[in-house]
């Protein structure tokens, strides 16, 4: 069955569980993971649409892929079926409420899981297991996507991310090295989450000290929240649907601003998300200015250290490389059948080159420039549609039972 309800990585993790746990605790104890012997430990990751994954063991069984994501309080089961697989017992039903508009979403409380990752061991971590499929990851990544993990996993460790070399080393803090030609940034946790200070430079030259959540699991470079005058702060926006959270939709523009500094590193023309908020949405983001996804966070190789309040970060090569927004205005998805990755679009944003090719919700994409897609994972798509403004794509298109071409001319839209 073709999923209707798209999530938009790119900003729903941004928000997603705020309050999740102010009602309740899933554990008495602290959660958190130690080295399994020896003084560091390395884990390989795969980076799939801005979702850096990550191969987990629940209660002996897996692997189970889940994506490590700073922005969320404790870990995550999104898929249901691992209610049986990994026998839960004595679990008990909660509901689930974030930003967007909509119902809450239910999910089970578990008592503490066995949960391991190379060389690391577990403790007291337990999970919410979402009954329904609430955000579609597998889909969207064109992979199976079980949970997502989050603070348990930083709280008691160095983390280092090689994003040059898709490897995570884990370490005490004592034992990690640092990065000698990079920078040390303070950082605090809140509600479980990190937090920096940073200058963030808007468009029209008005600068503001804005407090930033450092938030692996969005896919955006930067969002910033609680703007009465963002018209004013903008040159040029689009408006766009920003993605879900766990309860709807979240619109908003997206634009450019002039710059952000964190630290010592000042990046430039960084392409911005401006989310709208009603007025209860606005109480619940009012500890911070915005958040830092990590569409910006992989211009560096990223050292996290909680225990000492501060996070490392060193400038890779791609650091002043102009990045580019979608150029197709088109969301699409993966349906995986019989083995295939089937991508199918779903919506079409007005007034793009999508819309101009004639493209048309439901159409499936089955070449482009007449190579089959399904070899294609996700992100190569993704970096097509955002190549070259003026581009030419020439797509192969299965519609209702015939095989169409439309011709796509990708138009620069930020």
């Amino acid at each position: 069955m073709l999923l209707l309800r798209i999530i938009n990585i790119k900003r729903f993790c941004a928000g997603i569980l705020l309050g999740f746990f102010c009602c309740f605790s899933l554990a008495a104890n602290a959660q958190y993971f130690t080295l399994n012997g020896g003084r560091t430990q390395n884990i390989p990751f795969r980076l799939v649409r801005n979702l850096l994954i990550i191969e987990v063991m629940i209660n002996n069984k897996g692997p189970y892929n889940f994506a490590l994501d700073t922005g969320v309080g404790f870990m995550l089961i999104t898929d249901p079926s691992l209610v049986d697989s990994i026998n839960i017992i004595n679990k008990r039903t909660i509901k689930i409420s974030g930003l967007g508009q909509g119902k809450p979403y239910e999910a089970y409380a578990t008592p503490p899981l066995k949960v391991d990752i190379d060389g690391l061991i577990s403790h007291n971590v337990s999970a919410a297991v979402f009954k329904e499929d609430a955000f579609g990851l597998s889909n969207y990544t064109g992979m199976p996507i079980h949970g997502l993990l989050g603070y348990e996993f930083f709280n008691h460790l160095a983390v280092k991310i090689s994003f040059t070399d898709s490897l995570i080393q884990v370490a005490q803090p004592k034992d990690m090295r640092f990065y000698k030609r990079g920078i040390k940034i303070p950082i605090t946790i809140e509600d479980k989450k990190p937090h920096l200070n940073a200058k963030v430079v808007f468009a029209n030259g008005t600068e503001k000290q804005s407090k930033l959540i450092v938030d692996l699991g969005a896919g955006h470079f930067l969002s910033m929240e609680n703007l009465d005058n963002k018209n004013e702060l903008q040159k040029f926006s689009i408006s766009a649907n920003l993605g879900m959270s766990i309860n709807g939709l979240i619109n908003g523009t997206i634009s450019r601003i002039k710059e952000i500094d964190i630290g010592k590193y000042k990046i430039k023309n960084v392409i911005t998300s401006f989310p709208e908020y009603d007025e209860h949405l606005k109480m619940l983001s009012s500890k911070r200015d915005g958040n830092l996804g990590i569409s910006m966070l992989k211009k560096f190789d990223v050292i996290f250290d909680y225990p000492d309040s501060c996070m490392y970060l060193k400038p890779r090569s791609n650091f002043n490389k102009k990045e580019e927004h979608d150029m197709s205005g088109l969301v699409y998805f993966a349906d995986v059948r019989d083995d295939l990755q089937h991508i199918i679009i779903h919506r079409i944003e007005p007034g793009t080159a999508g819309e101009e090719a004639g493209l048309q919700p439901f159409d499936e994409i089955v070449a482009i420039n007449f190579k089959p897609v399904y070899p294609l994972s996700m992100q190569q798509i993704d970096n097509l549609f955002r190549s070259a403004d003026n581009r030419t794509l020439l797509l192969g298109i299965f519609r209702k039972g015939k095989y169409l071409n439309a011709v796509l001319t990708l138009k620069r839209r930020i």
